[in-house]
């Protein structure tokens, strides 16, 4: 018999992870774009920097870190009773940490490519910032903000070693549908693995052909 609570867990980690991020990833986005930093390059590679970095070792110094037993977790202990290790608290921030790049990246590349005269036109015009970013830079990268949107989220939903490290596998608490899948098969039960894995492979191929899908939609506009 399948168990469904790891299913709904990670969709809800995803969810969660995705909407911080779109929210994170805007302001961000436009300060890299237009911003005269020196430093930018330093703060981009950083961003990106789970891109390459193996997970368990970004789960390691997450979960070194998240301990109540060091400075950061101790703080959040102490004053906020706030426990991140083996808790969804500290998967959806894991999470939302090694999922950074997938949402940044696609929505920074987009603004970079828009024309500058575009927000000059509107602050001529006397609009604010926020109308700036909000009703003109925005809707102008539309299908980067939705490849940043579903990349984000497909890629939570198939996160291991970071989950593994920092949440461990808790039963309705940490114990997603990749970390199933790894328990299943650890206990001979290829069944059950299978069907895990099945539900996640077809959802990763629809998740891929949709971003496909827009992206050539979005160079057929363009080019007419």
């Amino acid at each position: 018999m399948i168990n469904l609570e790891p299913i709904w867990l990670t969709a809800k980690l995803a969810l969660i992870t995705t909407i911080i991020l779109f929210i994170v990833a805007i302001p961000l986005c436009y300060w890299l774009s237009y911003s005269r930093f020196r430093f930018k390059a330093v703060i981009e590679a950083l961003i990106s920097l789970p891109l390459v970095l193996p997970p368990s070792v970004l789960g390691f110094y997450l979960l070194i870190g998240f301990s109540p037993e060091n400075a950061f977790g101790k703080f959040l202990s102490d004053y906020f009773d706030l426990r991140l290790v083996f808790t969804f608290q500290g998967l959806i921030l894991a999470s939302v940490l090694y999922s950074l790049p997938f949402m940044v990246n696609p929505i920074l590349s987009g603004l970079k490519n828009l024309p500058p005269a575009l927000q000059e036109a509107s602050f001529t015009l006397g609009k604010s910032r926020f109308v700036t970013v909000t009703k003109i830079l925005l809707p102008n990268i539309q299908t980067s903000l939705l490849t940043g949107i579903i990349m984000t989220f497909a890629h939570t939903i198939g996160e291991f070693g970071v989950v593994l490290m920092v949440g461990g596998s808790i039963p309705e608490e940490t114990k997603v549908v990749s970390i199933a899948i790894y328990e299943e098969v650890e206990s001979m039960n290829y069944y059950n693995a299978n069907v895990y894995a099945g539900i996640l492979f077809v959802f990763s191929f629809l998740i891929l052909l949709t971003v496909h899908l827009i992206n050539n939609k979005s160079r057929k506009t363009t080019l007419y």
